[in-house]
């Protein structure tokens, strides 16, 4: 996984050079390593951020990733939707670092042989609100250079021949990726690069000291002139180790997807036209590059930022969004969302009544429990989600404390801004 060029052991009683140091306790000895950027998290965005510095620029890179292997959380946990950039306001930020993003990707999945497709979705719509929705979603789209049409029911059939609405939004421009696979092949070329990726390796301490941050880990000790914070569900936390005042809360929520066994019932991508007051698009049907069709995800509020199974309860992450003034209003502003999805989660039944909006066809039968996957949404002290990335810089450190939905689409994008960033604050050292 990791190969360290120029480490030494240091001896935390003695020091570097220790004469005594194979004679110390073993628990006292650890590495002492150097580097120009430290990034801690080995996701999607993380590895994103690592291969570009390797690719465009001469400096030495340590990726630390707490767990054993990569893309164990957020990155290796989602739908796997490649976002055409259709959701997201025209000449926004998030518009387009999406559509650069999504470039980027597809760009890398052709070169390097990765799983993709632009298969194209639909977006359905029956209500006279979500018919709303779709022609607002269409005019986004035209302006954000998004290939889309709205096509009559006759039409929906033709390509979605179990689907429901009156009218559908077309995005020939959206598709499926395999995304645990684009991040192991972003820690392969970082690695063929000269970047260290060292797994199970947990950040405890921080401290600025000489021109460095020192970071304290479970086997090493980093100095790093500059540190990139992209530890996801934890990034809030790592921020405050890091000397850092996030201003937010990273509040995790839980999203359970189902398998849809009768295949033929979702040909490419199914989805709600959606409640804008809330960064989820719900519940939708997607087909995977590896063919199975996974319908979800819900998203309800979970006891831990690792809750991944409904029960599972870490006292000190319930602490976390219980002390936040903002999830108390959060909760008192989106009550009926909330429930709703709390009813999905619990009820298998009302989840399959969310879907036969979607797929009338489908039966409680068709449905096979799969995987689940934990989101983190940063929420402001007044209730607020943010919506769009958002990074906390300091003198010597850059904590992405959100990078919610399209960020896996866009995060070569993501990773070349953050690149350019760490570059330009290396030449001013």
């Amino acid at each position: 996984m990791h190969n360290l060029g120029g480490t030494e052991p240091f001896c935390r009683c003695h020091g570097t050079g220790c004469a005594s140091r194979f004679t110390c306790n073993r628990e006292l000895l650890v590495l002492l390593v150097e580097c120009d950027v430290a990034i801690i998290g080995g996701g999607i965005v993380g590895l994103a951020a690592a291969w570009q510095l390797g690719r465009r620029y001469d400096c030495r890179v340590l990726v630390l990733e707490k767990e054993s292997s990569v893309a164990t959380h957020q990155s290796g946990r989602n739908s796997g939707v490649l976002h055409s950039g259709i959701y997201y306001q025209p000449r926004s930020k998030q518009a387009q670092t999406c559509l650069r993003g999504r470039r980027l990707m597809e760009e890398f999945c052709r070169t390097n042989d990765l799983p993709f497709e632009l298969c194209g979705k639909v977006i359905i719509g029956s209500t006279p609100q979500e018919l709303a929705r779709l022609h607002t979603l269409y005019e986004w789209g035209r302006a954000n250079g998004v290939q889309c049409q709205i096509i009559d029911r006759d039409a929906l059939l033709e390509r979605e021949p179990y689907a429901a609405g009156s009218k559908a939004l077309l995005v020939r421009d959206a598709g499926i990726v395999d995304y645990p696979g684009v991040v192991r092949c972003l820690m392969s070329l970082a690695q063929e690069q000269g970047t260290d990726v060292l797994t199970n390796s947990f950040v405890y301490g921080a401290r600025e000291e000489n021109q460095y941050v020192i970071l304290e880990t479970n086997n090493l000790t980093v100095h790093a002139r500059h540190v990139l914070n992209c530890a996801g569900l934890y990034a809030d936390r790592v921020a405050k180790l890091l000397g850092q005042e996030p201003n937010i809360r990273v509040l995790p929520f839980r999203g359970e997807y189902y398998e849809l066994l009768p295949r033929q019932y979702c040909h490419h991508l199914i989805y709600p036209a959606g409640d804008e007051r809330v960064p989820f698009l719900g519940v939708h049907a997607t087909r995977m590059t590896d063919g199975r069709i996974l319908c979800g995800p819900s998203a309800v509020l979970a006891f831990s930022r690792e809750g991944y199974k409904r029960f599972t309860v870490v006292p000190a992450d319930i602490l976390d969004t219980v002390l936040w003034p903002g999830s108390w209003h959060l909760a008192r502003s989106l009550w009926r969302t909330g429930t709703r999805e709390i009813l999905q989660s619990l009820s298998k039944k009302y989840y399959l009544r969310e879907l036969q909006r979607l797929i009338p066809a489908v039966k409680l039968s068709d449905l096979r429990p799969a995987r689940s996957g934990v989101r983190a949404q940063a929420v402001r002290a007044d209730g607020k989600m943010i919506r769009s990335m958002y990074i906390k810089e300091s003198q010597r450190v850059l904590s992405v404390l959100n990078d919610s939905s399209p960020s896996a689409t866009a995060s070569l994008a993501i990773g070349e801004t953050l690149a350019r960033n760490l570059m330009n604050r290396l030449r001013l050292d």
